[in-house]
């Protein structure tokens, strides 16, 4: 990334799009020039069901991000969730061109290149080359391979690919708006860096990010994304749970949740009485419950959720190999208890996200303000930058040199 690069990075939630508009400083850092989010229910159950409906809240969300940063957004990049992504783990060897010389940033492109060599279904279609490890022929691993001096040295990539149907219908979406997708990233995959801790980041653990209809999972085996997936629960079914059970308006339900939120009947200090506002007894009073009678119903669909997750990693081999699993969401975040709830039903160490940064955005835009991020600290990339115009006249001088800076850079 360069100095003055500006990145759009859209979210596609369940109830809701988020869009984060960053901007990199002159300390190579991103800050946040605007953030906008519009509800949004044109995904059901992990599904594109309208997206007549996901385009006008993104166009919605582009033309407030317009608004306030007085920009004119001609791209982004955009989230997938996990259930629609393949990972592939390829690696290569590669000679350096010059020897004497050392590897050459020359080298490293070649090699990102190839590795991507592999045979795709025709059903997937390739989104990102995630380069994880190299290593150099004496068997030391390195961030960044340039300028050491190895005749060969080892990549190790991640290959990621999405459904083709599912990309189809993302780029028919964004068509609808005039926006061109910089790109497509998995959900965990960017915001990994974000949700994680510096100790964390070099553990082997499971990212679970619950949102209001779809958990989505990411495995790393230290910076090794190894694998992702989607169920589709989340906070707005235990919402529904309650206000089935309890005959209340889902609204009621939903400020019910929030004020009481606990994962477990067991940690209930005084099971006071609560009042319904939309339920009415036999004799027309306002029904009362007792405050475990609410917790039992938000204790069950919290037991099932963690039960699904546990099924899905130990179906595909993975438990034993993952030492902590980190929460993150809206669908979950307000719930007391729900780490200690993860625990007993995974029988792994469950906590909260406490990444340095988490508690720095709101939780509406962590995850494509996450985005931003990853996409900023791509190692390797040419450009990164989305599609930008200023609706200011441009300055004669300013407008030759970012063309210099392009013919030089770019």
């Amino acid at each position: 990334m360069a100095i003055g690069d500006i990145i759009v990075g859209i979210d596609i939630g369940t109830s809701k799009v988020s869009t984060v508009v960053g901007g990199v400083n002159n300390f190579s850092q991103i800050e946040i020039i605007c953030n906008t989010s519009s509800k949004c229910n044109g995904i059901k159950k992990g599904q594109i069901i309208d997206e007549e409906e996901i385009s006008n809240a993104i166009s919605r969300t582009i033309k407030e991000a317009e608004e306030i940063s007085n920009l004119k957004i001609n791209s982004a990049y955009v989230t997938i969730p996990g259930k629609y992504i393949t990972i592939v783990q390829n690696s290569i060897v590669k000679d350096a061109k010059d020897k004497l010389a050392g590897i050459s940033l020359k080298d490293v492109a070649s090699a990102i290149i190839q590795v991507r060599d592999i045979e795709i279904p025709d059903d997937k279609v390739l989104i990102d080359i995630v380069p994880d490890k190299f290593i150099l022929e004496d068997g030391k691993i390195v961030d960044d391979p340039v300028g050491k001096y190895s005749s060969n040295f080892t990549l190790t990539a991640q290959i990621i690919l999405a459904e083709r149907e599912y990309t189809k219908k993302l780029n028919a979406i964004f068509r609808r708006i005039g926006i061109d997708i910089d790109g497509v990233v998995p959900t965990t995959l960017a915001e990994r860096n974000l949700m994680l801790d510096s100790n964390e980041l070099n553990d082997n653990i499971m990212l679970l990010d619950v949102g209001a209809g779809n958990m989505d999972i990411g495995v790393f085996n230290g910076s090794s994304f190894i694998y992702t997936n989607s169920i589709n629960l989340g906070g707005d079914n235990i919402t529904s749970d309650i206000a089935y059970v309890l005959n209340i308006s889902v609204e009621e339900a939903d400020k019910l949740k929030r004020q009481y939120g606990l994962a477990l009947k067991s940690f209930i200090e005084n099971d006071t009485n609560i009042v319904l506002n939309t339920c009415k007894d036999f004799d027309g009073k306002n029904k009362t419950i007792k405050t475990s009678d609410l917790i039992e119903i938000i204790e069950a669909r919290i037991e099932e959720m963690f039960t699904l997750v546990n099924k899905d990693i130990n179906n595909y081999g993975l438990k034993n190999s993952i030492n902590n699993v980190i929460l993150t969401g809206e669908g979950i975040v307000n719930i007391n208890k729900s780490d200690i709830a993860g625990k007993i039903i995974l029988n792994i160490p469950v906590k909260m996200s406490t990444g340095r940064l988490v508690t720095t955005v709101k939780s509406t835009y962590r995850t494509s303000y996450a985005l931003v991020r990853y996409i900023s600290a791509r190692p390797f990339a040419k450009k990164v930058s989305s599609s930008i115009d200023t609706k200011k006249e441009k300055n004669i001088v300013k407008t030759v040199l970012e063309k210099i800076k392009d013919f030089f850079y770019s």
